[in-house]
């Protein structure tokens, strides 16, 4: 068996395996930060000259500055050799995309109290954004969407995407998706070294005022590092889905649910918390008999023997309170009340309802972003959106007559912290 089920009376095995799968995260230890400092720091030195020498140091790549951007002609060639079927598909999903996230647009606004005060806030859209999206197995044009579409939504003016060299070649559908949200600025720079680009500006690269997307742990700490200098959007762990399944459930769609899951990578984590036993048992033997049917057999199977678990409880309130420990950044609830249990979830980055709903139905066409708190982060967290690529600035508008009622009072405030310029400052306006 690939998966490890366990009932939740084995109190012992079951802390240990939610510890397990509570711990993953992107590992930023000391030699890493290290060794991605000196890569920031270089670039900021030597600009594009450093941006040259990493992509042959990394990539295998030999380039010029004047290749650094990939030109629009380059790649519409690179986009035309997407399977036919793709950009209607990816045509649909950017309209569900964006129409979500149109009802997450802010507004500006401003009130009146006494005294003739106005005080508000103007909200803005951030001016430049800097997308990183990654090479390999984890160039998502899926990823591309959920990103720039709510920047878009925004306001957001200059969207800049950098990608490691050869991977749109290698990843297609990432052009196609660029070019049908009209996205053309793109550097061919990959890794931490297009984290530090995006950050402080080279030559050819300019520098952005947030950056957001995914990336491996050397991204994710040039992320970190770089934070202050410019906006994040997160620093993301590996993905997760926990499903919350009663005995009405279908053990072959919960199975495929979890395989789903399982197929990111070797630290993805899918647990099944079920009251049914023949549920659990049943599961169990589907997704043996569905993982070889799998490319990424292997993948899987490791994912579900290291974080993947069955767990066995004694009603839907013990279920629940699993699942808020975990606080997974993909929720799934099929059982007979889906509201009245997702009532009780107090922590969870996106939920799906119901049989039909699987999680994949969001990492794609849905509408709501797929960017979500991982690693117990939907306890202080949310979906990417709209807010993501905006600014709140407040707004004071004071008459002589609602300072002269409140300066005294100011100034009280200010001298019980000892500050008298502060003081001064309000009381030197009543003579």
């Amino acid at each position: 068996m690939m998966i490890e089920v366990i009932n939740s009376h084995h109190q012992e095995r079951l802390t240990e395996k939610l510890k397990r799968i509570r711990e993953r995260n992107v590992a930023l230890d000391g030699d890493l930060m290290s060794q991605v400092g000196s890569i920031i720091d270089d670039v900021r030195r030597r600009g594009d000259a450093a941006l040259i020498d990493y992509a042959a140091q990394f990539d295998n790549c030999v380039m010029q500055a004047s290749e650094l951007r990939i030109s629009e002609e380059e790649l519409r060639h690179i986009a035309s050799n997407v399977d036919t079927k793709l950009p209607e598909a990816l045509s649909e999903a950017i309209r569900n995309v964006r129409r979500f996230h149109e009802h997450e647009q802010q507004h500006s606004w401003e009130i009146e109290t006494e005294y003739g005060v106005r005080l508000g806030q103007s909200i803005r859209p951030i001016e430049r954004v800097g997308l990183y999206v990654p090479g390999g197995t984890a160039s998502y044009p899926s990823s591309v969407v959920m990103n720039v579409v709510p920047a878009q939504v925004a306001g957001v003016q200059r969207i800049v995407v950098a990608t490691p060299p050869r991977s749109l070649r290698e990843s297609p559908a990432v052009a196609a998706a660029l070019l049908q949200l009209g996205v053309t600025e793109v550097y061919a720079v990959g890794g931490a070294q297009a984290i530090a680009a995006l950050a402080y500006g080279t030559g050819t690269v300019p520098r952005v005022d947030k950056i957001t997307g995914p990336g491996n742990r050397y991204v994710a700490a040039a992320k970190k590092l770089v934070f202050g200098a410019v906006g994040i959007d997160s620093i993301a762990g590996p993905s997760e889905v926990v499903i919350i399944a009663d005995d009405m459930a279908r053990s072959e769609f919960v199975a495929a649910d979890l395989l789903a899951q399982a197929e990111h990578g070797e630290d993805a984590s899918a647990v099944l918390v079920t009251t049914s036993e023949r549920l659990a048992n049943e599961v169990a033997a589907q997704l043996s008999r569905q993982a070889e049917l799998l490319p990424r057999r292997g993948v899987v199977e490791k994912s579900l023997a290291q974080y993947g678990v069955i767990l066995i409880v004694t009603d839907l309130d013990e279920a629940c309170s699993l699942v808020n420990e975990l606080a997974p950044e993909h929720l799934e609830i099929v059982t007979r009340d889906n509201d009245a249990v997702a009532a009780r979830i107090l922590h969870a980055g996106a939920i799906f309802f119901g049989p039909y709903t699987p999680e994949v139905v969001g990492d794609y066409f849905a509408g709501p972003n797929h960017v979500l708190p991982t690693a117990g982060a939907a306890r202080f967290s949310s979906a990417l959106g709209v807010h993501d690529f905006v600014k709140r600035t407040s707004v004071l508008r004071y008459s002589r007559e609602a300072l002269t009622h409140s300066a005294e009072k100011i100034a009280a405030l200010a001298k019980a912290e000892g500050l008298d310029a502060h003081a001064r400052s309000a009381v030197i306006r009543l003579g």
